[in-house]
């Protein structure tokens, strides 16, 4: 019986699985929490077998809490349940060390599956993560911010990377100062990054800015 421990923000969904879970003889609930850093806590408290983990989560990201329990916990496998499945936050879970990715999309049936093979030792993806791996392994290219940001969030994007204030990105391209958060925010929101660092690095891997115009 695996030890588990359920780390999702959105109440229902939390709930759910661990309603579907409790009464199954696989796995031994241990602990949940919606809360990033708290979850972290509770995972060197508990020491899990198993994680169901939620990229986006307050407190402290899905990455980062992976990397830290990484850290600490060597045995622990992980499925990443998420709404959010982008080929760059798919990528930076498994280097954390995720051994699953299945998007809530998917569904309960495509979840338990996914967690029966990561709880066994084995790697599993939902289909349209695998579908998103196939076509990056098969289109390298097509990995870019261009699938699923619109032209004026790549135009701010790149101007964020740039290292241009605010107030100079929306003197540049004629619009307000909000307009401008407003365009970041959507921007972090999508691509599951928190910090202008974040997005430079990700600018800077698919393409927007060359690495000279970081000096």
């Amino acid at each position: 019986m695996k030890r588990l421990v359920i780390i999702e923000d959105q109440t229902a969904i939390r709930e759910m699985l661990v309603e579907i879970l409790r009464s199954d003889p696989n796995y031994q609930l241990v602990g949940e929490s919606g809360d990033g850093q708290s979850a972290y806590n509770l995972c060197l408290d508990v020491k899990p077998d198993l994680l169901v983990l939620d990229a986006k989560l307050p407190g402290l990201n899905g990455v980062d809490l992976l990397r830290r329990i990484g850290k600490q916990l060597k045995n622990v496998r992980v499925l990443v349940f998420s709404g959010h499945e982008n080929p760059v936050l798919v990528r930076e879970m498994l280097e954390a060390g995720a051994h699953g990715f299945v998007e809530k999309t998917a569904g309960l049936i495509e979840f338990k599956k996914g967690l029966e093979t990561v709880a066994g030792g084995g790697t599993y993806f939902g289909p349209a993560v695998a579908a998103l791996l196939r076509n990056v392994v098969a289109n390298p290219a097509s990995s870019s911010t261009a699938d699923f940001l619109t032209d004026r969030e790549r135009e701010i994007l790149q101007l964020v990377a740039e290292s241009h204030s605010t107030k100079e990105i929306a003197s540049k391209l004629g619009i307000s100062v909000k307009t401008v958060d407003n365009h970041r925010t959507n921007l972090m929101r999508k691509l599951n990054l928190h910090d202008v660092a974040s997005l430079t690095r990700y600018a800077l891997e698919v393409g927007l800015i060359e690495p000279r115009k970081l000096a």
